[in-house]
């Protein structure tokens, strides 16, 4: 008989739904060995509360195996020995006041680390931030990469040298928008940001005279038009956890230029243009050698390619399910006991 996977989310939202489509598009895989069963949490937020409330309405069955597929970390508390945690980040969560970095410690990493049997994490650069959090629960650890939706397919384009579409996707302080910006003043090109500008941002893309066009609530056939329609995606975060946009344009067949730090130099693994993210120098110069040098685009579609291997469902598939086998073992031998 098949072992059940219990996939546990946080509270539907129609404005989150990035840790949804990555299990939603890997459940496929997973549920030709496993069973799969869903279940959303009844309570958003991360007040004192709404983890009470969340904690006290779970009804746990006794032989699943549960998965906390993120943002959620408290719900390992309940889960038990026989469950996986996935984090997606560390940063972004901890931040705040001395008070409010103890309790988001103690709730999303501490505690779900002292009783869930394997934590997931989607990138070495992330599993090394997060062991600096929690260093008793080390050997819990495995990185499995997040997979890039299947529907992110090659399709072949004409490179417009003399004026190039350049796609940009977040507004956050760590998706280093000013610094780009400044880096296209007075290179001719189309510019494409996904994601609302503050009015800040809005002004200095004014002041460097750059034609750009701002869209949002996008659904993901939209999204995947933009990419479709773009030459290049400049993707120079300060700060990611993954950096999923460098493979969904490597996917299309797009050369990316991205950070050399953490998780996008991880992931990019030598097949996109990397640079210093903090120098407007090294962006500007990044973008003039794609749109110049014809050799190098060849080559970073090329590698991109097969780059995007690294990341396909069944790939990523795979390796979850490795970790829910090595749960299963571990509880059953502990029953044992």
């Amino acid at each position: 008989m098949k072992e059940t996977i219990s996939f546990i989310f946080r509270k539907r939202d129609p404005k989150y739904n990035s840790i949804e489509g990555v299990f939603e598009n890997l459940s496929q895989n997973i549920g030709l060995k496993y069973l799969i069963s869903i279940s959303n949490l009844n309570f958003s937020g991360g007040s004192p509360k709404v983890l009470w409330l969340n904690l006290r309405f779970f009804n746990k069955e006794a032989n699943n195996i549960y998965h906390v597929t993120g943002d959620v970390q408290y719900m390992g508390i309940v889960t038990g020995r026989n469950s996986i945690l996935t984090i997606h980040d560390v940063n972004s969560i901890v931040k705040g006041s001395f008070i409010k970095q103890m309790y988001l410690k103690l709730f999303w990493f501490w505690l779900p680390a002292l009783f869930v049997g394997r934590i997931t994490v989607i990138s070495e650069f992330t599993k090394k931030e997060l062991v600096k959090i929690i260093p008793f629960a080390k050997d819990k650890i495995r990185v499995v990469y997040n997979p890039v939706n299947p529907l992110f397919e090659f399709r072949e384009y004409h490179f417009n040298q003399s004026k190039p579409k350049i796609l940009l996707l977040g507004t956050k302080p760590n998706k280093n928008l000013c610094r780009v910006l400044e880096s296209l003043k007075d290179i001719p090109c189309e510019v494409v940001l996904i994601g609302y500008p503050t009015k800040d941002q809005k002004d200095l893309a004014a002041k460097f005279n750059i034609e750009i066009t701002y869209k949002f609530n996008l659904d993901i056939q939209d999204v995947i038009a933009e990419y479709k329609a773009c030459h290049l995606l400049c993707f120079v975060s300060t700060y990611e956890g993954f950096g999923m946009p460098i493979i969904e344009a490597q996917a299309i067949g797009r050369p990316v230029i991205t950070s050399n730090l953490g998780a996008m130099k991880e992931v990019a693994a030598q097949t996109a243009l990397l640079v210093n993210p903090y120098s407007i120098d090294e962006i500007r110069g990044g973008i003039i050698k794609i749109i110049e040098d014809e050799n190098l685009r060849r080559t970073l579609i090329q590698k991109g390619l097969r780059n995007v291997e690294r990341f396909s469902i069944e790939t990523v598939a795979k390796h979850y399910m490795d970790v829910y086998q090595e749960v299963s073992r571990t509880s059953n031998m502990m029953n044992l006991e």
